[in-house]
């Protein structure tokens, strides 16, 4: 059978668009890289862009030689420049996609214009037929080898290695204070059975001393059962999100979902056992920013353990009601509140729906429970109270309120017509409790508005993205650290305050970590809120809008890695090497943009002048609501943080500015905010290119080991893979370890497992404490932006995982709660 030869025609045609293609490549780098370079950015640009442009003309006119050969130069250029510049950020995590990203349209173009070019010339001698055989066979192993470099680059898991830091001469320990007994309640109780908080207990440390599953059988962890509550979004308007994390509290497992319903299941198998339903109307879904059931809170009385109720589930709902339940039939409490009800929407005064909001679900502490909860900081100054409040668990009774107006020991409501303090810094992330010191940690928030605080009280200021320690029985402040003066970043604290023991220059000392979206790390003593490892108050960017000021300092913490971006010693400073795109186009669209943006690292203020102000780390952080987790044994802290930054503008208000919820404004997530209150409007979108991904290069995510007893970063990962992911929000299918945005925590075991979802990928996955390597994963039916537990039930560990998914990180919604175990035969 005689062989067909290759069709000069159709390579001559294929040579011709292709090169017209690279002209308007070309054209769209030269012309706003001119622009670029005249903003005092790169040049690359530019020079690549006119280049290639003539190449590509070259090619059209006819000289086709010439012409691939200059755009070979140009494309040869490109890989060196990219290799320099990507050099110069260390080689970070996965910057094999960030070559892909600057070299992949001139590589895969010049390859076509090679061949087309080669098939069009007739082989005159063996000389020239050699060379396009070597050529043309030397196309795919060229690409398979750089794959498989890529591949290599994206596997590689190094160590990290930091220097080891020394804490402070902490001041010498107070003798804890003799609180009344029934502070040491359930709540606190730890075992290998039981999960009694979010954070496992009140102390929040995500740690279980279940020892089942052992890094040397983790692999062989199956999918036990899963249950679907039913409670699904309506629709693309209701930002509801089913992100909690199950109680288990002896032969019941207990959850919520994003709209409140509450469910007890049987631990081994998902049985339900019962079910309650508050009926939180869509309508009070729809303007919500989050809708979300964090946790729920558990209560036992010590006496009449048969009575009714003598066990009962706390509920907070979105739409302002704290609700008692019958542990073990899910009936209401009718000694509590209201038959079973308690109104938290006393003394709020207007409380549009979707400004003030439960997300993250009450605390108990003894026979208190204590909530907070979400106020829309970006809408309007007279956002509901940021107040605090708790109530007698079996009555309803409110015992104490605390807000920044009202810090001393309180238990006055307000008079009729009056409501608490508008606007104040809120509670709106889980809190945490040390019963043997009876104390209760609160992280605030920010005062409103998000971004302009020129009318702020001094009140509100000082309570503001702070940790503040109440006394338990009376909420008076006994101490409060405030971890960023007068916020105009969104740099509240999301992350529950953790608290462990530390071993401080041979001294054991109770202390709170707190983990912060500006990627630092306070230890604090508990008792005293004194710090116990050095922070420096460094000089921060002056200036900004009118009205307003900025602190001439801010505290960074230096004795731990920071975790605003890349995990370092500092925090990462971008410049414009560290812009990403998919194409050099998008690229180089944002790069204008880096250029046109004010940045002079953390803490620019915002900016009404030119394209505003880059603020990185953006607003998920850093460290976000996931919090962070401990190994008390090992004294390792584990973090997972973003890696992405906002673009934030302010504008004076003009006629066609956005209304306010409940002044027919549009949902919390409006494209404008309008900061009813103040003199200017806020746009803050994720800094994302055309093409829907972000402008900074990958990683865009980290899950890092820290030795809290030296301050060394053990290691450090980019989490997550763009298997369920990828440009234009098509998944891409492959494994690779890209690193995305995260949302949700970790849990720890005695064992020396770590596990957490929480990234763009949907899998569960389970790392050595120690090393960080991964050692299993399990598939999820959506995205796991929840924080894992664990618990043994009937002689078997189990570990599980809400899969809900996020609206905003854009992974697969759904309801269901996943529970991995090994198998049967296995212990």
């Amino acid at each position: 059978m005689r062989r067909r030869k290759p069709d000069p025609l159709l390579a001559r045609w294929t040579l011709l668009l292709v090169a017209f293609i690279a002209l308007l490549m070309s054209i769209g780098m030269a012309l706003p890289g001119a622009w670029l370079a005249v903003l005092g950015g790169s040049f690359y640009y530019l020079i690549a862009g006119a280049a290639g442009a003539w190449a590509s003309w070259l090619i059209l006119r006819g000289r086709h030689v010439l012409g691939v050969r200059l755009f070979a130069v140009v494309a040869l250029g490109t890989l060196l420049w990219s290799l320099w510049e990507i050099s110069s950020k260390a080689w970070m995590h996965s910057w094999g996609f960030d070559l892909a990203g600057r070299v992949g349209a001139h590589t895969v173009l010049l390859l076509v214009m090679t061949v087309s070019v080669l098939l069009m010339r007739p082989r005159r001698s063996g000389r020239s037929g050699l060379g396009r055989a070597v050529l043309i066979l030397g196309v795919p192993v060229i690409l398979l080898a750089a794959g498989v470099l890529l591949w290599l680059q994206i596997g590689q898991s190094p160590a990290a290695t930091q220097p080891t830091v020394q804490n402070e001469s902490p001041a010498p320990a107070e003798t804890a204070d003799q609180r009344d007994d029934s502070l040491r309640r359930a709540a606190t109780r730890r075992g290998p059975e039981e999960w009694t908080a979010y954070g496992g207990s009140n102390l929040g440390q995500g740690f279980s001393t279940a020892a089942m599953i052992t890094p040397d059988n983790v692999a062989n962890l199956k999918k036990r059962w899963e249950f679907q509550t039913g409670d699904e979004a309506p629709g693309d308007r209701v930002f509801q999100a089913f992100q909690n994390t199950p109680l288990k509290i002896d032969d019941s497992l207990y959850l919520c979902s994003s709209s409140n319903q509450v469910f007890a299941l049987n631990p081994s198998n998902g049985h339900q056992q019962w079910h309650f339903d508050p009926e939180v109307s869509t309508a009070a879904m729809e303007l919500l920013f989050s809708g979300a059931c964090r946790t729920l809170g558990y209560h036992q009385r010590e006496t009449e353990t048969a009575a009714l109720c003598a066990q009962r589930i706390l509920v907070a709902t979105v739409d302002s009601r704290l609700i008692a339940l019958d542990a073990q039939t899910g009936e209401l409490c009718a000694d509590f509140g209201d038959n079973g009800t308690v109104d938290l929407s006393q003394g709020m005064g207007s409380q549009d729906s979707g400004l003030s909001v439960g997300t993250s679900g009450p605390v108990v502490v003894g026979d208190l429970v204590i909530v907070g909860q979400q106020i829309n900081n970006i809408q309007r100054g007279d956002a509901p109270s940021g107040v605090t409040r708790a109530y007698d668990a079996t009555t309803g009774e409110l015992v104490w309120v605390w807000d920044a107006w009202r810090t001393e020991a309180t238990r006055q409501p307000p008079t009729e017509g009056e409501t608490w303090p508008r606007g104040t810094p809120a509670v709106w992330t889980v809190m945490s409790a040390d019963e043997t010191l009876g104390l209760v940690y609160l992280a605030t928030g920010n005062s409103t508005n998000d971004h302009w605080g020129g009318n702020r009280a001094p009140e509100e200021e000082q309570y503001a993205s702070a940790v503040v320690a109440l006394d338990a029985q009376t909420g008076a402040t006994r101490w409060h650290y405030r971890t960023v003066d007068h916020d105009l970043w969104n740099y509240d604290l999301g992350a529950q305050p953790t608290l462990t023991d530390l071993d401080i220059e041979g001294e054991t000392r109770r202390v709170v970590i707190q983990g912060a979206k500006t990627g630092a790390i306070f230890v604090l003593d508990a008792r005293t809120g004194e710090p116990l490892t050095p922070i420096e108050r460094r000089a921060a960017p002056q200036g900004t809008v009118d009205g307003d000021w900025t602190e001439l300092t801010q505290p960074h913490s230096t004795a731990f890695p920071n975790f605003a971006g890349a995990p370092g010693r500092e925090a990462e400073r971008i410049d414009e090497s560290h812009v990403f795109g998919l194409t050099p186009l998008d690229a180089l669209f944002c790069r204008i943009q880096f250029n046109r943006m004010r940045y002079e690292g953390i803490f620019t203020p915002p900016s009404d002048k030119g394209a505003g102000t880059l603020l990185f780390p953006g607003t998920i952080g850093g460290l976000n609501w996931g919090g962070v987790s401990v190994n008390p044994e090992q004294a390792i802290l584990i973090t997972n943080n973003s890696r992405l930054a906002n673009r934030v503008q302010l504008s004076p208000p003009s006629q066609g500015s956005p209304a306010t919820i409940g002044e027919g404004g549009a949902r919390p997530d409006q494209p404008i905010n309008p900061q009813a209150g103040a003199p200017y409007t806020v746009d803050r979108p994720l800094w994302f290119s055309p093409l829907g991904v972000p402008c900074i290069a990958p990683p865009w995510g980290y899950l890092s080991a820290t030795d809290l007893r030296t301050g060394r970063l053990l290691w450090t990962h980019p989490l997550g893979t763009g298997y369920d992911t990828g440009p234009m929000g098509i998944p891409t299918r492959l494994k690779l370890r890209i690193g995305t945005p995260n949302l949700g925590g970790s849990v720890n075991t005695r064992s020396g497992l770590t596990f957490i979802a929480a990234a763009q990928d949907n899998f569960l996955r389970a790392f050595n404490t120690r090393t960080g390597e991964l050692l299993w994963e399990g598939r999820l039916p959506a995205g796991g932006q929840a924080t894992p537990m664990t618990y043994t039930h009937n002689d078997r560990q189990y570990v599980a995982v809400a899969a809900g998914g996020h609206a905003r990180l854009e992974t697969d919604p759904g309801d269901s709660l996943v529970v991995f175990a090994l198998p049967e035969e296995q212990p």
